[in-house]
């Protein structure tokens, strides 16, 4: 729990330092003019990037060098399409940093479900002994019917039984199919 808790303040403490960095004047790389410039004559179409001001966002100020000269330059220019964009690295990053919070507590759960697994395994088969009626006593497979504890079993009624009951349904199904095609040669549909 202290574990969870001080992994969050450390995830607060970095996305202020982000907006921190984000209230400091924009970085050159965040905005920039784009134009785009189709083929003209014999020239072939390009596109030309430059940081200015959303004011200086033309033709005469981005397209450098100037591929046509003096007389064609106004008609070139009027052809190009110049966009003036802009963009927040500072949404990019905790954006990022958000998305690879969420995947490492999916990775932490994932290592916590595989090391507690075969502790809850234990315990529920020790259960299901207990449970077994005097019928299935003399069974060769004294857990052979976990499943179906698994599925009975609503004080336990968790994601974790819901996931094994699918498993053990998913695995007698197989086997059931196995033997189909194996001993009696039918293909199950």
């Amino acid at each position: 729990m202290a574990a969870g808790l001080g992994g969050w303040l450390c995830l607060c403490g970095l996305l202020a330092v982000l907006a921190g960095l984000g209230a400091q004047a924009k970085n050159s790389e965040d905005v920039r003019c784009k134009c785009i410039c189709p083929p003209y004559k014999d020239h072939s179409g390009r596109i030309y990037n430059k940081n200015v001001s959303q004011k200086d966002c033309d033709c005469l100020h981005v397209v450098e060098p100037m591929p046509v000269p003096g007389p064609d330059v106004e008609a070139y220019c009027l052809r190009c399409e110049c966009k003036y964009e802009e963009r927040s690295s500072v949404t990019i990053k905790v954006t990022i940093i958000i998305y690879l919070s969420i995947l490492g507590l999916l990775l932490l759960y994932m290592v916590y479900l595989t090391l507690v697994e075969p502790i809850l395994k234990r315990r529920l088969f020790g259960h299901s002994q207990l449970i077994q009626s005097d019928e299935d006593i003399g069974d060769h497979q004294p857990f052979a019917n976990a499943h179906d504890v698994l599925a009975r079993s609503r004080s336990r009624a968790n994601v974790l039984n819901k996931v094994e009951y699918a498993q053990q349904r998913w695995k007698l199904q197989v086997q059931e199919q196995r033997k189909s095609v194996f001993d009696r040669h039918v293909v199950l549909s």
